[in-house]
């Protein structure tokens, strides 16, 4: 009988090698030298087509003010990297928004680069004219036809990715200077110490794992901080970096109102599809597929999850899975937004009729959230707060349950803290920032959130809706399965807010002209 041998001798055994040839067992890759060497021969140029980015007149602007904050310290911002969905596939790459925001980077250009804002000299030429720091952007050199990864590499090399952007090109699109990513090791730790006039590094640690373990590594081995101080630091910088993208500045406006014209363009893909897929199954599919296509058409992607709920789906808030049946006298409520290339999001909600016409009940629903979202624009004003527009939202809705017999309490009890009973029917938020995330500027304080002043420049949606789940008892047997929100974006200005998405319909005629107009061009 042979020798039996143990599972940790066995793990022992397999190498690092043996794991890549496994990987590599669905294919018989060439890795003779004939081969090799005849693939550095006979290629011509190919170049990456590049030209400066409309952002870069921007990101001067957005790095002194982060520098400003952070005087005499290196500040870290990846990109993140590919992840992993399965086995050898990654996920669509994206870089980190706050990434994108000080490098006017979208799509899937840039990945594993890292932004990094490296303190001046005190006393420098630059510190005399008010510069606080230089940024440095560390990306990947070119994988072309003169380089082995040219065909080697399945990331980077241009034979598997096509031409893309390396360091001079990313320098002219970003006006940014670049390094290669292979010096980010030994620059990070250069300075860094104990002392007050040393670097102090501070990460945003939660983009890139690889990243946030080597600076925790240098703070270490300098002797700069404990690991709790580090991530306090660290949360600080991310706190702010988020704080920062509050109000847009002009390209950030164009570009919202870019996403948000995309946005209208997948609602009338969505209707021109409608008629011909009712009652058929995963129909809220095949809807979802028509806005998806025109997202990628006409953007870099869909800016969240796309929510296309139907009949008893739409009381459901994050009903995202679409596997429903689009019937005939639904309710269909659609959430979704286009992500221009640029990444910035619009977030769109309409609730449509699927036969056309709103029935007395839906009706009667829809427009007291038209009322109760009005309610917010109109208490949405230069100095007001997202408490305004929430209290404002929730009067109405509370009213409105109160009159129809289902909220029992008073409608004061109900909107006092104690009370909230209303809430039932719309248990979520009903306004939040806007922007490179659909739900932006989350690593913000309380206070420069919900309790600060909106301000111009701000951009944020009103949502507020009517969800009355199939099972709830407590409303009559008409209202059960009914789900009602209309969300559109909106800009603070000096002169009060502007409906962004205005050009999307929204009142009943406007809706049911629209699925008309729409339903004769399908």
């Amino acid at each position: 009988m042979a020798e039996s041998t143990t599972p940790k001798e066995a793990d022992i055994d397999i190498n690092e090698q043996d794991m890549a040839d496994r990987v590599n067992n669905r294919t018989l890759r060439p890795n003779s030298a004939t081969f090799q060497e005849f693939m550095t021969q006979g290629w011509g140029e190919q170049e990456a087509s590049v030209e400066p980015l409309e952002s870069s007149k921007y990101i001067g602007a957005r790095l002194a003010k982060l520098g400003q904050r952070f005087p005499g310290e290196r500040l870290i911002i990846p990109a993140g990297d590919y992840k992993t969905r399965n086995n050898d596939n990654d996920y669509a790459f994206r870089p980190d928004s706050a990434f994108a925001y000080y490098t006017g980077l979208g799509e899937d250009l840039e990945p594993g680069a890292i932004l990094v804002l490296d303190p001046v000299q005190s006393g420098s030429p630059q510190a005399q004219s008010g510069q606080t720091h230089q940024a440095m952007l560390y990306v990947h050199p070119r994988a072309d036809q003169s380089t082995r990864d040219y065909y080697r590499s399945s990331q980077y090399g241009e034979y598997w990715v096509g031409p893309r952007a390396g360091l001079k090109e990313l320098s002219i699109m970003t006006g940014l200077p670049t390094r290669d990513s292979a010096l980010f090791d030994k620059d990070i730790a250069q300075g860094v110490g104990p002392e007050n006039e040393a670097v102090h590094l501070r990460a945003l640690r939660h983009t890139d794992e690889a990243i946030t373990a080597q600076v925790e590594a240098v703070r270490k081995e300098q002797g700069q901080c404990s690991p709790d101080q580090g991530v306090a630091l660290d949360n600080k910088f991310e706190e702010f970096a988020s704080e920062a993208r509050m109000e847009k500045d002009a390209y950030e406006v164009g570009e919202m109102r870019k996403a948000i014209a995309a946005t209208k363009d997948g609602f009338d893909k969505i209707l021109s599809r409608l008629p011909e897929v009712v009652g058929l199954p995963r129909s809220e599919r095949m809807l979802e597929g028509a806005f998806n296509a025109n997202a990628r058409e006409e953007g870099n992607d869909v800016g969240y999850g796309s929510i296309i709920a139907s009949g008893t789906h739409a009381p459901i808030l994050h009903w995202m899975r679409n596997s429903g049946t689009v019937e005939e006298g639904d309710l269909l409520l659609i959430d979704a937004g286009v992500e221009v290339n640029s990444l910035y999001t619009a977030d769109i909600t309409r609730t449509f009729p699927v036969g056309g016409h709103f029935n007395p009940i839906q009706k009667q629903i829809y427009e007291t959230v038209l009322e109760a979202q009005q309610a917010g624009f109109e208490a949405a004003k230069p100095g007001a707060t997202y408490s305004d527009i929430h209290h404002a939202v929730m009067r109405v809705l509370a009213t409105r349950l109160h009159e129809w017999g289902i909220l029992k309490v008073s409608v004061e009890e109900s909107l006092s803290p104690q009370g909230q009973q209303h809430r039932r029917w719309h248990a979520c938020g009903c306004a939040h920032h806007l922007g490179l995330d659909v739900h932006d500027c989350a690593e913000a304080r309380y206070e420069s959130y919900q309790g600060a002043a909106i301000t111009p420049g701000m951009i944020f949606t009103i949502e507020p809706g009517l969800y009355f789940k199939e099972n709830d008892m407590m409303v009559p047997p008409e209202f059960r399965g009914i789900g009602v929100r209309v969300e559109d974006d909106i800009l603070m200005t000096e002169n009060g807010p502007e409906w962004l998405s205005k050009q999307i319909p929204k009142s009943v005629q406007e809706v049911e002209a629209w699925m008309a107009e729409r339903a004769h061009q399908a």
